[in-house]
């Protein structure tokens, strides 16, 4: 799949001198894309460009994240709005990204829309989430160093009133008894996590999807979770 830039688009001013950042997110989309959790418009990816006053690269709404062009990005401040007037529209979801990038050494936020993560997200629901155990692929995620660490998934629901999910997240990030460490799943919706680079989340994409197929396998042999018949 090609992933040159269409002569037809031109990125705006604001996006100049973030090519490389911007090619990466590129990357990013046709890879996740090629790996079916970032199917047609879905999905969000962003890296921070600046730390004081924060500033978000972004990619713009209703972008196929297989086939992402270097247009097709926005640059955004933390009230979630573009820095500079004319550029596209950024997610709708922008504040998700803000709130995740203001916690201390987060450089990358992404965000997918994998089928594991959307069946574990609804049938663990009523739970408010679920723990992941045992698996040695949990060292994948930052700070985690044995296979015996309890991680908790919290699951929030599903909604278009983005500054209220905004607003649970950060309270949920600063919880006191089960903050979220590493990343969290939106009802029939898809994943979140974060990095210091733009590296660093990716891989924990992986780890998140890898043990989240395992997490839905594991109860489809138990008999919890049954496949459809089609």
């Amino acid at each position: 799949m090609s992933t040159t830039v269409s002569q037809n688009q031109t990125p705006h001013p604001a996006l100049a001198g973030c090519e490389a950042q911007i090619d990466a997110l590129r990357e990013v989309g046709a890879d996740f894309w090629r790996r079916n959790w970032s199917l047609g418009t879905s999905s969000n990816y962003s890296v921070v460009v600046n730390r004081e006053p924060l500033e978000l690269l972004l990619t713009a709404s209703g972008k196929d994240k297989g086939r992402l062009q270097r247009a097709d990005f926005v640059r955004v401040g933390a009230d979630g709005k573009p820095t500079v007037e004319g550029q596209q529209k950024s997610s709708a979801e922008t504040m998700l990204h803000v709130v995740a990038a203001q916690q201390p050494d987060v450089g990358a936020v992404l965000h997918t829309h994998s089928i594991w993560g959307t069946i574990l997200s609804d049938y663990f629901h009523a739970d408010g989430g679920f723990e992941i155990t045992g698996y040695e692929m949990l060292k994948g995620l930052e700070g985690v160093s044995t296979h015996e660490y309890r991680g908790w998934v919290w699951i929030f629901e599903n909604t278009q009133h983005i500054p209220l999910l905004a607003s649970q997240v950060k309270d949920k990030l600063r919880d006191r008894d089960r903050p979220i460490k590493h990343g969290y799943l939106i009802r029939r919706h898809g994943l979140y996590t974060w990095g210091r680079d733009l590296d660093e989340a990716r891989r924990q994409i992986e780890i998140f999807e890898f043990l989240f197929e395992c997490v839905a396998r594991r109860l489809m042999l138990d008999g919890m979770l049954r496949p459809s018949a089609t």
